[in-house]
């Protein structure tokens, strides 16, 4: 997956943002993998980034909806505890997905909404079938 410069810059720490240059990033979507973003000749490490990368092992917390800081833990929740059933429900319950500034906030630069609605999906589907 392609990150766009823009996005990178904002969420590595200060002191390496000159080190970017102006080109975009390919995104390790890999959860094990200790790199977060890379493109020839550079690259950025989990500590490298000011955020836990929410698909990478042991993020925490694991934010799902940066710009309001809307963790998977709390969509969950509100589809299982509070019988959130559409991403409406779960943007009331939540606060996800408002103000949203993806491309600066979110890790992947886009928004975070068919991540949301999978983690619905998921829940509900867990929900149902008694498995909490």
């Amino acid at each position: 997956m392609t990150v766009q410069n823009v996005t990178v810059r904002h969420l590595i720490l200060d002191e390496l943002v000159e080190t970017a240059g102006s080109d975009d990033y390919c995104l390790c979507m890999t959860a094990e993998c200790n790199v977060v973003y890379f493109k020839p000749g550079k690259t950025f490490y989990r500590t490298d980034v000011i955020i836990p990368v929410w698909f990478k092992t042991n993020a925490n917390p694991k934010y799902i909806c940066y710009c309001n800081r809307v963790t998977r833990e709390q969509i969950e929740n509100a589809v299982i505890n509070h019988n959130a059933k559409e991403m409406k429900d779960v943007v009331r319950l939540t606060g996800a997905m408002k103000n949203g500034q993806c491309l600066q906030n979110n890790t992947t630069g886009k928004c975070c909404g068919s991540v949301i609605q999978q983690i619905i999906d998921r829940a509900l589907v867990s929900d149902n079938s008694g498995d909490r």
